[in-house]
């Protein structure tokens, strides 16, 4: 009789912590690999085909990308929303003066890049980018930050995870205020009804999870048709979950624990090989010394990493919140550096914001190339500063 294979260490491997983050980074190699390859003319018909259903009254035919990055994504933003929500109930953030700090911090990692990054390109006919080097990409920064392990203390990955979620929320109003073609009232002010009717069932202490999923595909389908990003969703209905301080395991707790594995080893490993296909030719790597690409690479990479720091410092010296539990200075700029993995919201903006094919695409392949190095140095920073004597300086 044959032996059966081991699997355990298949299993070990899924529930490690990095598991999500391997994956991840395999799936843009090979992203890259088809987009440069003959492949890449069928994946992306593939991706572009129309799928769903259509009437006059409802629409609800999209391609297969844009059921991924706005479908499937949202789903990723409800995860991300119970994590954070769980921890403002009862964790890291339970408290103001922690709260604040990943507010300040993202409002701070946006605004230095577009400076910088107008600064570059004043009177040129790039200057419409200013948008692209301000938005930090959740899934990859937690996916790097993922990969350490227990050598960084788990307030700072929250603490990452709420500086991403307000830099992603100020990136769609960004898009929704100077890149979109404007804002439908009316499916807006729906959505919004829908969300303050489920926060009533919370307040009624109605438990049952079906009871805010189903309105809460109501709120992605009018967000989706209001003009802002439908991601913005899955947010809104993480915040309406009951959840509970103490140890009973609440509705928000465990969906959270449904949604995990398949968002980190289905949706984000797909996300990340349709959204990182990208051609490079001759005209793009050129365009990394361009002032585009100067804007975006030292935007991303020097905006973010200094805009982050420096908002926390200053927060810190006025007394006006505390830096996470067991972090120092060097593993804030260190989570700095990885605020500036910009990728699918960086990339999606340079797509609105020149009509220029050619502009696109050194846009794109700048923001893959920053991303990659803030990426790169940022786990190398938390890494040797976590490999050291993890001693932590906060004065």
């Amino acid at each position: 009789m044959s032996k059966l294979i081991n699997l355990t260490v298949f299993r070990e491997f899924l529930k490690s912590s990095f598991a999500g983050g391997i994956i991840l980074f395999s799936c843009v190699i090979l992203a890259l690999i088809v987009a440069n390859t003959p492949l890449y003319a069928s994946v992306m018909e593939f991706l572009n085909k129309e799928v769903g259903f259509e009437s006059d009254h409802v629409h609800l035919k999209y391609s297969w990308l844009l059921w991924l990055n706005d479908g499937l994504m949202a789903i990723f933003f409800l995860l991300v929303g119970l994590e954070i929500k769980r921890e403002i109930v009862e964790g890291e953030l339970s408290s103001p003066s922690k709260a604040i700090l990943p507010i300040l911090a993202a409002v701070g990692g946006a605004l230095l890049p577009a400076i910088i990054y107008l600064a570059l390109n004043q009177g040129t006919s790039t200057v419409h980018g200013w948008g692209i080097p301000m938005a930090t990409d959740i899934a990859f920064a937690l996916a790097v930050i993922t990969l350490l392990g227990n050598k960084v203390p788990a307030s700072l990955k929250i603490f990452l995870a709420a500086l991403a979620i307000v830099d992603d929320l100020l990136a769609i109003l960004v898009i929704a205020i100077f890149y979109s073609n404007g804002i439908h009232a009316t499916y807006l002010f729906i959505a919004l009804g829908i969300f303050l009717f489920l926060i009533v069932l919370n307040k009624l202490g109605v438990k049952a999870i079906w009871a805010y999923l189903i309105p809460g595909l109501f709120i992605w389908y009018f967000v989706h048709h209001s003009g802002i990003h439908a991601t913005i969703a899955g947010v809104l209905v993480a915040m309406t979950l009951p959840t509970t301080p103490d140890a009973e395991e609440s509705p928000l707790e465990k969906l959270e624990h449904l949604l995990a594995k398949p968002v980190n080893f289905i949706i984000i490993p797909l996300f990340a090989f349709a959204n990182t296909l990208i051609p490079i030719h001759g005209e793009m790597i050129g365009g990394l010394t361009s002032k585009l690409g100067i804007g975006i690479i030292f935007g991303l990479i020097v905006g973010k990493s200094v805009g982050i720091f420096l908002i926390c410092f200053i927060a810190k010296k006025l007394n006006i919140a505390q830096l996470p539990e067991g972090a120092g200075w060097k593993q804030i700029f260190g989570v700095g550096l990885l605020g500036g993995i910009g990728f699918t919201m960086s990339i999606f903006i340079s797509i609105l914001s020149f009509d220029d094919n050619i502009l696109i695409e050194e846009a794109k392949f700048a923001v893959l190339i920053a991303s990659f190095c803030s990426g790169m140095l940022g786990y190398t920073v938390l890494s040797v500063v976590s490999s050291g004597n993890r001693k932590q300086i906060t004065d």
